[in-house]
């Protein structure tokens, strides 16, 4: 836990009860029904691994999902993983903002109250996500004794094992929501999530390349109040401003609090991860409806529908939150990442797209996502 001279930075207690104190309630279903989902989407975990090796031609070292636990959770269970995984990954930042909040005058009064302004905060947001969110392979994970409660039993794991979360009551809440089959349905959202699994065991510099990009964008964080507070006023400005010019009929949507915050060197940093993520999404888009049609009968019309509602959201509130977090960038790396993929497999074949795994200088850049031919002109010359 993060703190000097005795104050939290992030109260990352009060970050996971305000979480799960504020968390929506799930679907109903009775406790047979959840047993029968928990084990229904352990199954389906076990089978999409094969099915996705055997497609993407890739396989973890020992061969076997590279020891990583596969956990069906509730929505406390995510939030619970999601603060360790947090605090775990933050920590560098933390101590930073420690070290910095130590020598201004009246630390020792101010430093627990903004520790616990601060975990609310996280709180909030993480209520908000948990519901939001059908699984999830956890690249962070810290070690086996965090592991989080919830209907599943935790396997083994270990720092920079990774595991993979399926949030059961998210995925019966959007089957339901689409009237599609069930059973197919936690078929297809297994193939997306395991294709994750399999991109970070099989490729194993994957993930260190991926924490150093995080790391370094972390340490350009200007930690000094003053400037905060002037790139929060322009973020707020940047809103109403485009708010008045939507209504007016024109303008580009506004940027989100996450870009207008960075730092000119943490946008450099960002857009190479927003090429990986796009990467890694679309991949996995890819593979699920490749795989898809010969394991999920339902699939074309689980694909349709399910392609609506991300495009739709939930209603305003949450397009304004999705906006406001810079989550709506992540339906961009769907749709682009998935462009880049099946271009270049139907250039050069999937052997041929394999090799953007084989080291950071191959993977591509974000421009290269939008071109996929650039990429491979640079990489198979």
């Amino acid at each position: 836990m993060t703190s000097f001279g005795g104050a939290q930075t992030v109260d990352w207690n009060l970050a996971a009860s305000t979480a799960v104190r504020l968390v929506r309630p799930g679907p109903e279903v009775s406790r047979d029904e959840a047993r029968a989902v928990v084990a229904e989407l352990r199954r389906h975990a076990t089978a999409s691994e094969r099915h996705v090796r055997e497609y993407t031609a890739l396989g973890s070292p020992d061969g076997d999902g590279g020891g990583t636990p596969v956990l069906v959770v509730d929505r406390p269970g995510w939030i619970r993983a999601n603060v360790a995984g947090f605090r775990t990954l933050l920590t560098p930042l933390t101590d930073k903002l420690q070290q910095r909040r130590a020598d201004m005058p009246g630390s020792s009064v101010l430093g627990p109250v903004s520790g616990k302004v601060a975990g609310a905060e996280v709180g909030v947001l993480l209520s908000f996500l948990s519901s939001k969110v059908l699984g999830q392979y956890e690249t962070f994970a810290p070690a086996a004794r965090d592991l989080p409660a919830g209907p599943a039993e935790p396997g083994p794991g270990g720092p920079g094992t990774g595991r993979l979360l399926l949030v059961a009551p998210n995925i019966v809440h959007v089957e339901r929501e689409l009237d599609v089959e069930p059973h197919d349905f936690r078929l297809w959202v297994c193939l997306h999530e395991e294709t994750h699994r399999t991109q970070f065991t099989a490729v194993p510099w994957l993930r260190d390349h991926l924490e150093s990009e995080i790391q370094g964008f972390l340490a350009e964080t200007d930690v000094d109040p003053g400037t905060l507070f002037e790139r929060f006023r322009e973020a707020a400005q940047t809103f109403v401003g485009a708010g008045r010019d939507r209504e007016a009929g024109g303008a580009e949507p506004a940027r989100s609090l996450v870009e207008i915050v960075q730092s000119p060197a943490q946008r450099e940093i960002l857009a190479r991860v927003t090429a990986v993520m796009s990467l890694l999404e679309g991949h996995a888009d890819y593979v699920m409806d490749g795989v898809g049609p010969s394991v999920v009968p339902s699939v074309a019309e689980i694909r349709e529908k399910f392609a609506k509602r991300r495009e739709a959201g939930a209603g305003r509130l949450d397009a304004v939150l999705r906006r406001l977090l810079g989550l709506d960038a992540k339906l961009r790396q769907y749709r682009d990442g998935e462009r880049f993929v099946r271009a270049v497999v139907e250039q050069v074949g999937m052997e041929g797209f394999n090799r953007v795994w084989t080291s950071p200088n191959t993977l591509p850049t974000k421009a290269e996502i939008a071109a996929p031919a650039d990429w491979i002109a640079r990489v198979h010359g």
